[in-house]
């Protein structure tokens, strides 16, 4: 790893929808979840990757973070394990119990 470059982590949670419930969950997820990003200490930035196929919508949010312990002070102590909102239950499908991380480099 070149030590010149800034740590930069890629926090990527994938969830699924009915696709007649896409448009509620991004309004939801941007009070939610989003917002939530937002607020975090370390988080720098917020996207939502949206993806309709057939009747199902994925949904990926990716997160970028200046350290793990950033993402700690989001998700908690265990934070490969996704983070969920009382809400989600009426929106998702299932419920996918970890989150991937990746180190991200930008050239």
């Amino acid at each position: 790893m070149n030590r010149d470059m800034p740590a930069i982590i890629t926090r990527i949670w994938h969830g699924t929808t009915a696709a007649l419930d896409a448009d509620a969950y991004l309004e939801y997820l941007q009070q939610s979840g989003i917002a939530d990003y937002k607020n975090t200490p370390g988080n720098l930035g917020v996207q939502v990757l949206r993806r309709l196929a057939g009747d199902v919508c994925h949904f990926w949010t990716v997160t970028r973070w200046d350290s793990y312990e950033s993402i700690r002070q989001f998700a908690g102590p265990d934070y490969d394990k996704a983070r969920y909102y009382p809400e989600d239950a009426r929106y998702l499908l299932e419920f996918e119990p970890t989150v991937l991380h990746c180190e991200t480099f930008e050239f």
